[in-house]
Parts: C-alpha cells; structure tokens; sequence
C-alpha cells in the first residue's frame, strides 16, 4: 500500500485499486486550483499506474464539495476532470455523501459508475450565481433531457431519490457506508479482465454526445502539450539560434 498526499487530494493505492479523495473537510471540500491541480496529478498517476480501477470520494460528511469558490473561481477545472482533462481508460467509481454541488457534478457525471448516501443532494447552481464553464451540459446525455434541463436552468437540488430514479445513482446507502459499496464495486471490476473492462469504456464513452465545452477542452489539453512540450521549446530555441531543430518526440 501507498499514500501520497499534496494536502488538497490525496491518493492511497491497494490491490491495485487506487482511492482519490478530495482532502479539504474544512472548507467542505471547495474547488480551488490546489484540488484541480491535485485532480489532474491523480488521474494522472492513475492512467499510468498498475491500479485497475479507482474510487473518488471525499473527506467529511457534510459535502462531496461545495463547488468552486467564488472568492477564486478555477476556470481550469476541466483539467481536473477525468476524460477531458486527463484521458482515463480505466474504470471510476464515485462515492459521495452531502452536498454534490457545481463541479461536483461535472465529476460524479464523467465517474462510470456512482454509489451516493441518503443525504446526498446534487446540485447545479450557475444559473443563480451567473456564470458557466459550460461542461455540465453533457449532463443531458447520461440522464432524461427535460430532468438535466430542470438542474441546469432552474438551479434547485435534486435528492438522491430522485437521482437514484433517473438513473444518475446506481446506488444508494446508509450514510458512512457510501465508500465500502463504491469498493465492494471497485473489487468486482478489478477482478474481471481488464482488457474489456477498458474497451467497453473506451466504446461507451465513444457512444456518448460530447458539448461543446467539452470538446473544446479535451482540444486544449492536447494543444497545450504539444506546445509546452520538449520538442516546442528546442524547436523556438532552433528559430532563435537560426540552426536545424533536433526533436525527440515529446
């Protein structure tokens, strides 16, 4: 077993099953650039590492997360977003217990599978405070068009009955026992073949309509590598110094 903490995300790995948890419980758990940025290192390590499969889960009971803070908004947080920030073959199990707000949603959306508490709420509130990144809108394509809508433009929670109802929970427990049925997951999906496993998500996730923000960001990411990479800095180095560039291939 090993755990690496950045303070704001930490990530345990066991039999090969990788724990992301949001780290703040004080602030419950408010989306700021330390937690994007330590989203997009653990999604990150675990595409790259040996774990199978991961749960994302939260510290404290009161909240998921709150969403972004509004004092400091991230607007980079599609880099924190599995499949579009970071690609991410293998499979997410989410385990959320409180408050599901803003981007909250946007991850427990692009999770492939989602055990919540009783308590749980889910909530998209942009419309109330006036802004948008505009990710969520994929939201539309994994539940009822017209239940997505009513999140969206109207701005009111929905409990995790009726988010069990339309299909957006798979699960629902006592609260504290959220995370142990994620696992119990988790293990279930370790244990099949991984080769499917990743195919299939690789195939259902191909099937579904992406927004335009969505789009737009997974454009980004690449652009940004490419233009961030080893191969762009040698090849302004080569203009400058007026010699044949030498590139490498990352």
């Amino acid at each position: 077993m090993s755990m690496e903490d950045n303070d704001a995300v930490t990530y345990q790995s066991a039999d090969r099953i990788a724990t992301i948890r949001l780290n703040r419980p004080a602030s419950r758990n408010r989306l700021d650039h330390d937690i994007v940025a330590g989203l997009e290192a653990a999604w990150r390590r675990f595409s790259s590492s040996d774990d199978l499969v991961a749960v994302l889960a939260a510290a404290g009971d009161k909240a998921f997360t709150v969403g972004a803070n509004l004092n400091d908004i991230p607007h980079d947080l599609y880099r924190a977003i599995p499949g579009v920030g970071v690609p991410v073959d293998k499979p997410i199990v989410a385990a959320v217990r409180g408050w599901c707000v803003g981007g909250g949603m946007v991850l427990t959306t692009m999770c492939d599978l989602l055990v919540a508490a009783e308590s749980t709420m889910f909530s998209y509130p942009e419309v109330k405070v006036g802004f948008s990144g505009g990710l969520i809108s994929n939201l539309a394509t994994r539940i009822p068009h017209k239940v997505a809508m009513e999140l969206l433009l109207i701005g009111e929670p929905m409990d995790v009955q009726r988010a069990y109802e339309v299909g957006y929970v798979n699960r629902i427990t006592a609260d504290g026992a959220e995370e142990a049925a994620a696992h119990e997951m988790a293990v279930k999906i370790r244990d099949a073949a991984p080769l499917p496993v990743q195919m299939l998500k690789r195939f259902a996730n191909a099937a579904l309509p992406k927004g335009p923000s969505e789009t737009a960001a997974i454009a980004r990411v690449q652009v940004d590598h490419v233009n961030t990479s080893a191969d762009g800095n040698e090849g302004m180095a080569a203009f400058r110094e007026k010699r044949p560039p030498v590139f490498k291939g990352y």
